[in-house]
């Protein structure tokens, strides 16, 4: 999927970005933006953000996400992305995006996602050493 991204205030660019969906891993998505380089960056975030983000604004820190409108696009999400190395706004169409997500679901439903979760007793395992 292409992205727009915003590179100055009146400059608008493109970059490639693939989405990528591991079940095994499912509450997970990751995003691949292919830079022109030979490096890529890579963006790690649940799947319930992108979620959320379709339908309102969503996380805080590093990655934020929200619906917009857009009259040149029409329905897009906006992705804030923030980094020691910088930050990042991009601009997706929404209906894709859905589209993605909606596969990712059918692939493996909300509930198992929840099943696949650690238990409260797991978490307290791993972070006791």
């Amino acid at each position: 999927m292409t992205l727009r991204i915003a590179l100055d205030q009146d400059l608008v660019g493109e970059v490639r970005t693939r989405f990528r969906y591991d079940p095994e891993r499912p509450y997970e998505v990751l995003l691949t933006f292919h830079l022109g380089r030979a490096d890529e960056a890579d963006w790690v975030f649940s799947r319930e953000l992108l979620r959320d983000g379709l339908r309102g604004l969503s996380g805080q820190g590093d990655v934020k996400l929200w619906p917009a409108y857009c009259p040149c696009h029409g329905s897009t999400l906006h992705l804030a992305l923030e980094s020691p190395y910088g930050s990042a706004l991009l601009e997706a169409s929404k209906p894709r995006v859905k589209a993605w997500l909606d596969r990712t679901y059918r692939s493996v439903s909300q509930a198992q996602e929840e099943a696949a979760l650690p238990t409260d007793a797991q978490l307290a395992s791993l972070l006791q050493g």
